[in-house]
């Protein structure tokens, strides 16, 4: 492991990060509050198939999950993304690689290998973890959070039950796995996936503490209130705080 640099971002400290997972090099960042308090919650981020590990809106969330709440954050680049670019980049270089049997697998233990690092930093340690990822951060997000004990809530979505043959039951099958709670976020006019392919996966979800945030416009126009929402939503759970999911009242006609 090396980190390659530390740098103060007004009152955080951003560290950059390349581990060696068996010669396949797991690039990422980590943000720490101004001060870090070994077991506060860590919440990791995964970015879209256009981007990295700095793609927004990570890096702001990091700052107000570090910043503001004392929360830690990491984020991992994409298979060929970032550090591990492969050209031409972006979602162009993607497609090919969603077609990969087993790049579901290596990013599972990308990000395993990156949460055991980061959780055996002392200042860090093994407190409570969430998830949130769109789009591509839901494609390799929806299968790790169903596969990894220690992520008990999470934000996902701009994504449908739908891929490469070989993907299409992995995530359904991941979606029948997922028993954290679960914010779900979509786009109603999104340009990638349909309101049926979006439905099929949050109505696969097993958890039964799930709600779906649908709004107007394409792909990447997430609003901003929706991105304050799911940091409420993740903070209330890593913290404790959330209330009963069950209806407390009924409407009467």
């Amino acid at each position: 492991m090396a980190f390659l640099e530390q740098i103060q971002d007004g009152p955080l400290r951003r560290r950059e990060f390349d581990l060696d997972r068996g010669g396949r090099t797991v690039s990422g960042v980590l943000w720490e509050p101004a001060e870090p308090a070994g077991g506060a919650p860590l919440v990791l981020l995964g970015h879209g198939a256009s981007g990295d590990r700095h793609q927004t809106p990570l890096p702001w969330l990091a700052k107000r999950l570090a910043g503001e709440h004392g929360c830690f954050a990491l984020a991992i680049d994409g298979p060929v993304h970032g550090r591990r670019f492969v050209a031409p980049g972006g979602r162009e270089s993607f497609w090919p690689e969603w077609q990969r049997e087993g790049t579901v697998e290596d990013m599972n233990a990308d990000w395993r290998f990156a949460l055991d690092f980061v959780q055996s930093l002392p200042e860090v340690g093994t407190g409570p973890v969430g998830y949130w990822g769109l789009s591509m951060g839901t494609i390799y997000g929806a299968p790790f959070v169903a596969a990894e004990p220690r992520v008990t809530v999470a934000v996902l979505g701009l994504m449908g039950i739908v891929g490469p043959a070989h993907y299409v039951p992995t995530i359904e099958a991941a979606a029948n796995a997922i028993t954290c709670p679960v914010l779900f976020l979509m786009q109603l006019e999104d340009e990638l996936f349909n309101r049926e392919q979006y439905l099929a996966l949050f109505d696969a979800l097993a958890t039964t503490d799930k709600r779906l945030h649908a709004n107007p416009g394409l792909h990447p126009q997430v609003p901003v209130e929706e991105l304050h929402h799911s940091i409420d939503f993740l903070l209330r759970h890593l913290r404790g705080e959330a209330t009963d999911f069950s209806p407390t009242f009924t409407v009467s006609n």
